[in-house]
């Protein structure tokens, strides 16, 4: 069995103790093998024999998924996702060599947090992602459905009745503008509500506690969570009150604006970087062009986007 092979089978056992030893492991290994990602050490001499320490290992800029096929194998993908965008923004595409371990790892931190999906009906208010196509986050709700109850499916705002959560413990997942649209139905009901972000210009930008509130006003007795993830990543972050947590795979860190090596200490605002070892066969190690900070219970904060930084479907501006 080759490394990549091993290294997906370890991914439920690495844990706060064998954190670093697997991204140094990881570092290595796509060092070696992916082409762009070499490149991009090399002209920070950065190098596997001289790199000891998590901050030490370059992270690389979200914007090469937008003109390279970031790949550390030389397997054809099972699937290239898509990020969202207006009309002429160029689309990250990140190279899935392995479908079926996304959906694994997918379900795997998603039921470690609410429960079995088979308790549960989805529904789905994603319109703008469903007509861009090629998403993530499409592909990752249609394997959710899958293993959830009758009834789970995507729905436009003016089909949704009372009677589709009436009956059975539900999970409501959608994108910021379709859930306000939504909550104007003054829904009733215990439910688990995930936003997704994302205004696409439907509406006007707010904080991530203004939409909460608001969709709190509305959906009297549900649960109001967030998720973060992005097309570059396999792994997503959930949350409630604003503060995101990954699984045990996957870690953030929170690096100064104009400084890539240099990292800030809990409650101060800068970059996030984003350490997801479920991407071996793509790239670990992504810098975003998001902003936040660390909270002292190893939580973090999305706080918006770099000025002049695109548009994206998956986070909620500010």
């Amino acid at each position: 069995m080759d490394f990549i092979e091993d290294f997906k089978n370890s991914i439920f056992t690495i844990n706060e103790h064998n954190f670093l030893e697997s991204s140094l492991a990881a570092f290595d290994f796509q060092y070696h093998n992916n082409h762009i990602y070499q490149l991009y050490c090399d002209g920070l001499n950065k190098k596997p024999n001289t790199v000891k320490q998590i901050e030490e290992i370059p992270f690389l800029p979200i914007e090469f998924f937008k003109n390279h096929a970031v790949k550390s194998t030389r397997k054809s993908p099972d699937k290239i996702f898509k990020s969202s965008g207006t009309t002429g923004q160029i689309r990250s595409q990140h190279h899935i060599a392995d479908l079926e371990f996304y959906h694994t790892i997918c379900k795997h931190f998603f039921e470690s947090i609410f429960g079995k999906l088979a308790n549960y009906r989805i529904v789905a208010l994603l319109p703008s992602y469903l007509e861009q196509g090629d998403s993530s986050l499409i592909s990752m709700v249609d394997s959710f459905m899958q293993h959830s109850e009758d009834g789970s499916g995507y729905y436009l705002n003016k089909e949704i009745r009372e009677s589709v959560f009436a009956d059975q413990k539900t999970i409501l997942i959608g994108v910021s503008y379709a859930l306000l649209d939504f909550q104007e139905m003054d829904l009733d009901h215990n439910a688990i509500v995930i936003e997704t972000g994302g205004m696409k210009g439907r509406r006007k930008e707010i904080t991530r506690m203004e939409l909460h509130q608001e969709l709190g006003n509305r959906l009297h007795n549900s649960e109001i969570w967030s998720e973060y993830g992005m097309t570059e990543l396999q792994s997503q972050a959930y949350g409630r009150n604003g503060a995101f947590q990954f699984p045990r795979w996957a870690h953030a860190l929170v690096r100064e604006i104009n400084d890539p090596f240099t990292y800030l200490v809990e409650g101060r605002t800068g970059g996030i970087n984003v350490i997801d070892l479920a991407n071996i066969e793509s790239c670990c190690f992504i810098e975003t062009k998001d902003l936040g900070k660390m909270q002292n219970n190893k939580t973090f904060q999305v706080l918006g986007r770099f000025d002049n930084s695109d548009v994206r479907g998956c986070n909620l501006l500010i």
